[in-house]
Order: C-alpha cells, then structure tokens, then sequence
C-alpha cells in the first residue's frame, strides 16, 4: 500500500507528481468546477485510489456515470488512446482494473434500499426537509420531546402524523408546558409532510434503517468497498438528496469512536452536488455543518465537497477544506470575475503563473491543484493534467448492476421493510382503548337509566299513593327530570360513530389513558 493517492502531473508548464496523502486526507477536500470540466474523473480516480489502499468510499452519482467503477477499462474504449498519451506524459503506468462496489437507492430501484427513522432524522433536519418556519420548527421540536417523554419510538412517517395529531388535539395542555403550540402550525407541518411523501420520503423513513458497519468496508483483497448512491432520480427532489447526505454525515459524527490522526482514514464521503446543502440554508443548519467538517476528521472520516464554485461552500465550511482540486471557471459577467478572483485568492499563489488566468485556462481533464504536505501545510497551486480512471468511463448496463447487486452481502438486508410497534400503533390502541371504555361507560349509563325507569314504573303501580309536593320540590323534580331526559338523549347520539368521535375529542389526551 502506498502512503498517498497520485492525482496528477504533467510535462512543460505543469507540476511534477501530485499526491493526495493518505494521513491527510482526513483533513478534506473540495472539487470545483464548471460542467463538463472533468469533476467526475477526478471524482472518479479519488474513489480508486482510497479504494486500493483499503479505505471505503461513499460517493452520489448524480448523472449515473459513476457506476463504471464497478467495471474494468478497456483498450478498446474510445478514449484510450488520449488516455495512454497523457498517462505517457505524466509518467503513470496505467493498469485497467475494476473495483469492489455496492450499489444503494433510496427507492429500492437502481440499488439495496437506504433508510433512516424519523427519530434519527431529529426535528433540525425535518424542518430544514420541509422548509419549516422558525414557530413550526418549534413546534416539531415539542413534538420530539413528547414522543421521547411518552415512550413512543418514531420510525415512520405516520408515526409522525399520528404523533402531530394528537399533539393538534392537546395543544392547549402543551403549550402550558412547553410554550405556544399553534393548532395552525400543526396543520402547516402535516401539509408539509403530505409534500415529502409525495416526493418519495416515505421510502426513505422507516426499517430496517441503515447499518453505518454496512457502507465501512473492505473486501476479501482487502480493498475498501465503494457505495454508489444512485441519485439521478433523487435530484428531482434536491432537498431530499442533500438532506439524507447531511444525515448520514451527522451518523457518523455521531457513532463513529475517535481515532485521532489515522495513517488512513477511515473512511471518505464525497458530496456532490455541494451547493444544495448550502441554498437558503438557515444558520443553525451551516453551523451544524461547520461544526461536523471540523470534528468529524478525529473520527477518521475524510469529506470531499464537489460542487462547481468555491462560493457555493460558506467560508466557515471552506476553511476546513485543505486539499483542492479546481477544475476551469469561466468567467462571462461581473458576478463570475468576483468568484473566480475570490477562488484564486484561496490558494498559495505559485511565481510561475497568475492563479486567476490559470483557472481560466486549464482545459477538460486539466485543474489547478493545491494538496496537504507532510506536515498538514497546502502546497502552492500548481497547474496539473489529471490521470485518467483504470476503471470504465461512463455507466455500466442495467444487466451488469443487477448481477452485482444480486452478488452483493447486502442482497435480502434491506429489500424488505419492518413494521413494529412504534407511535402510529400505539397511539392507535388508546385511542381504541379510550373509545371502548367511553363505550362501556355509556352501556353503564344506560343500564343505570333502564333500571330507574323500572324501579319507577314498579312504584307507579303498587297502589300507594304520593304525597303531593311543595312547589321548590316540584321545580327540583322537573330540573332532574329534565337532566336525565337530556342525559338520555346525549347518551342515544354517542353510541354512534360520530359520538365515540366526541368522546375521544373530550377524552383529550390518548397518553391520559395510560
């Protein structure tokens, strides 16, 4: 195993070898560029070189092209001989090779199904799902709190909607305890979740919910596993994508034990597609963001964010990134020489050039790159030729995805979905406990009332005769005669479906039964 991952070099006007050290690479990274500037090779030869040292990579394929890891290089490809020229030019022996990889959907369709619970979610990231205001994040977060209070595991999303139900019907009683809780803000947060379940979030919330051992792993040759989430259907909902990415890096900031500074990582998580993490983001969310970057490398967890500008990154964000592979910008109005001057600016300026026009200039396959040395420093920008993939440039068959996943460990894992008792069951039973009892109290009443009118009607025939009363006594009869008149009535209505309705509304709390 080598100490690094060779990312390019070049011959006249270029750098010599770049590498990508192994012991840094916990220190992230950033790849950035315009479309069609080569992000997705550099993407690419990233994920086979962690992959032959023996550190798993979970990676998103937005446009479908990275499942060619999975397959072996060809001469025969159409681009092979360029590549062996500029594997020529900077002195790399180019081997074809194919790598281990495992194949993950969030619908269960192109990959092995990936899931969460609600519960791991958490209220921050649902309200940044749903787009929620300030006041009805508020009010999930209470939501929260009387599930964790209650006892009532959240799974799925209508453990959610039977937990915000209840929560509509006792709002007064909360917002005792907990502040405010607006009837209105609940049926906004139960609009928004008939949103995300049309969009496909119910797929993604639920059991069995993803094994974090399960994407860290190496194969039989002891190369590390590279997860491919296909992800060019879950662009069309793009906050759902850099949603689920942000949960999944928050698990392994959370469960993940600290391991200082690891000769390797442990493993590498590639964030394409960066700037949707970032648009219109609320503070509280970027500085969860900044916070995970900065202390998930003593996990041994190394972040690589792709996205076309390094503006897309918040500079807090950024400024965790040390090494930088920046593909050609092009620079067409005043905004676009703001950010490429602001790109420039990031780097150690190099004598040789301007980093500026550098930028400009690089062509497809080409970038300026700017890597940790040993001692954790960035190297100055350097312009470099990127080595080309050993493995299949573009997108393998449908009938070769299959087989690998048929082939795969994960095959039967998570193909079917687990439904256990969580809150939607339980909250359901006391509410039919609730009804049954309300039931039976009527039954009661009512056998109360027949024997009255019996003990009555005996009394009305025995022949003694009844004194006549006074007028008050004559009132007060007529009052009681008048309440169990009504009481009768009232009780004939809510043997009905529509009075157990009642019943459970004046019931109130479903948790009040316990």
């Amino acid at each position: 195993m080598t100490d690094g991952i060779f990312v390019g070099g070049g011959g006249e006007g270029y750098s010599l070898a770049q590498t990508l050290l192994l012991d840094k690479s916990n220190r992230h990274g950033l790849v950035a560029g315009a479309t069609g500037t080569g992000k997705t090779v550099t993407l690419q030869i990233l994920a086979e070189g962690f992959s032959s040292a023996g550190v798993p990579v979970f990676l998103s394929d937005v446009k479908g092209d990275l499942s060619g890891l999975a397959a072996s290089g060809t001469a025969d490809f159409k681009l092979h001989e360029p590549f062996m020229k500029r594997a020529e030019t900077i002195g790399l022996d180019l081997v074809y090779d194919q790598f281990p990889v495992t194949f993950w959907d969030l619908f269960g369709r192109q990959g092995h199904p990936i899931r969460a619970t609600v519960a791991e979610m958490g209220p921050l990231l649902l309200s940044r799902l749903m787009e929620l205001t300030d006041v009805q994040e508020g009010v999930l977060n209470v939501a929260f709190r009387v599930a964790d209070e209650e006892g009532l595991p959240l799974l799925d999303l209508k453990d959610l909607q039977a937990l915000l139900v209840w929560v509509g019907q006792n709002a007064n009683d909360l917002s005792l305890r907990y502040g405010n809780v607006a009837s209105s803000s609940v049926g906004a947060i139960q609009r928004q979740l008939l949103v995300l379940e049309n969009q496909g979030g119910s797929q993604l919330f639920g059991e069995p919910a993803l094994d974090l051992s399960d994407i860290i792993r190496t194969d039989t040759d002891g190369r590390g596993v590279v997860n491919i989430l296909a992800a060019d259907q879950l662009m069309g909902s793009p906050r759902l994508y850099a949603t689920f990415l942000l949960w999944l890096l928050s698990e392994l900031f959370e469960e993940l034990p600290e391991v200082g500074n690891p000769d390797k990582p442990k493993l590498v998580f590639f964030f394409d597609e960066a700037h949707l993490l970032f648009d219109d983001a609320p503070k509280a969310l970027v500085d969860k963001v900044e916070q995970v970057a900065r202390l998930i490398r003593s996990k041994g967890v190394g972040v690589f964010f792709i996205t076309q500008n390094p503006a897309d990154v918040p500079e807090d964000v950024l400024g965790q990134l040390g090494n930088r592979v920046q593909h050609a910008l092009r620079a067409f109005t005043a905004k676009d020489n703001k950010a490429l001057k602001q790109a420039a600016e990031t780097y150690r300026p190099n004598p040789k050039f301007d980093t500026a026009e550098a930028i400009q200039q690089v062509g497809t396959g080409e970038a300026v790159t700017s890597l940790l040395d040993a001692k954790g420093i960035p190297s100055i920008v350097e312009r470099t030729l990127i080595r080309p993939p050993s493995s299949q440039l573009g997108p393998i068959t449908q009938t070769a995805r299959k087989a690998i996943m048929n082939a795969s460990p994960m095959s039967g894992k998570y193909d079917k979905t687990l439904d256990r008792d969580s809150a939607f069951e339980m909250l359901t039973k006391r509410a039919e406990a609730a009804a049954k009892a309300a039931e039976e109290a009527e039954e009661a009443e009512q056998a109360a009332d027949e024997q009255e009118r019996e003990h009555k009607k005996a009394r009305r025939y025995s022949g003694k005769q009844v004194s006549r009363s006074t007028s008050r006594r004559s009132k007060s009869s007529t009052a009681e005669g008048f309440g169990i008149a009504l009481a009768s009535v009232v009780a004939k209505e809510l043997k009905g479906t529509t009075g157990r309705r009642i019943v459970r509304g004046l019931l109130g709390g479903l948790f009040k039964g316990r």
